[in-house]
């Protein structure tokens, strides 16, 4: 049975042998961008390839971009091909624990029409949790034709998002902590705030103590109470640099409320822009 959202270790563990399996870990850390290979290199789930969030997973930063482009679907497949998989590979993609970064391939083999890809849930931390091996020995790849077939309509630019919040009736949920979404603290970004408009989902609120994804139906309440009426076609995802934001649409699927889409640009394209209004504080009750 395929795997669509995520799938737990054991589930994986059960699969360490079979070749339609492949793990791809994502482990990054904003603060350190080789940390994640070098974490990757003295230790990984037997069988897993790596994907380096700057280098595979985005396009290059230009002046007014954000800090994680989209890739261009073509050369995203070439990455995806490059890194083995294809039709009938069932991807589960991990990180060190609560998916954040996983979730950013989830969405990226989805938009280009792979639906055969999961998050490990609790990742890495799960993992070791289970006293389950890691290995340090380069994997040999079976590079794959992976055939693109992107669903444009799963993202918006900038301008889309403003004509989007112009309309009314839909919902923005930014995904950052509410530090960052109020405008009290910005370590990355040059400036501090949100989309005006914008509801505030920290991604966080997605997971449980043990670094787990919550119940479909806790998830559900969660984002139900972010949303209020609003239909899941009408929402759009977003949070610093769209990686996080997956996590949310991640959280939606688990929830059975599909069809939100994302903002790939996200706080660090916005807020490049000095033409584009910006919000502080709470959001209004």
């Amino acid at each position: 049975m395929s795997q669509q959202t995520i799938v737990d270790v054991d589930t994986l563990a059960a699969h360490q042998h079979d070749p339609a399996w492949l793990v791809v870990d994502c482990r990054f850390d904003l603060g350190d961008a080789g940390a994640g290979a070098l974490a990757f290199a003295r230790g990984h789930i037997p069988g897993a390839v790596y994907a380096h969030l700057d280098h595979d997973l985005s396009a290059p930063r230009t002046p007014w971009s954000g800090r994680h482009p989209l890739p261009e679907a073509a050369t995203l497949a070439a990455t995806f091909g490059r890194l083995g998989i294809g039709a009938g590979i069932q991807v589960v993609a991990c990180d060190e624990g609560n998916g954040a970064y996983a979730a950013r391939l989830w969405w990226l083999l989805r938009w280009l029409g792979h639906r055969d890809v999961a998050v490990l849930d609790g990742g890495l931390a799960a993992w070791h949790a289970r006293h389950l091996p890691l290995v340090n020995t380069a994997t040999v790849v079976v590079q794959r034709d992976f055939v693109a077939r992107p669903d444009d309509r799963a993202h918006l630019t900038a301008d889309e998002v403003a004509e989007f919040l112009g309309h009314g009736g839909g919902v923005l949920l930014d995904a950052r902590a509410a530090e960052r979404f109020e405008g009290r603290l910005e370590p990355l970004d040059p400036k501090a705030g949100h989309v005006p408009g914008a509801r505030n989902h920290p991604f966080s609120a997605n997971l449980g103590a043990d670094g787990r994804f919550l119940a479909a139906l806790a998830l559900r309440e969660r984002l139900s109470a972010a949303l209020g009426p609003v239909p899941p076609r009408l929402v759009v995802s977003m949070c610093g640099s769209g990686v996080t934001a997956c996590h949310t649409l991640l959280a939606l699927e688990i929830a059975g409320l599909e069809g939100a889409r994302l903002y790939p640009g996200s706080w660090s394209e916005w807020c490049r822009d000095p033409g584009r209004p910006v919000a502080t504080g709470a959001e209004p009750r």
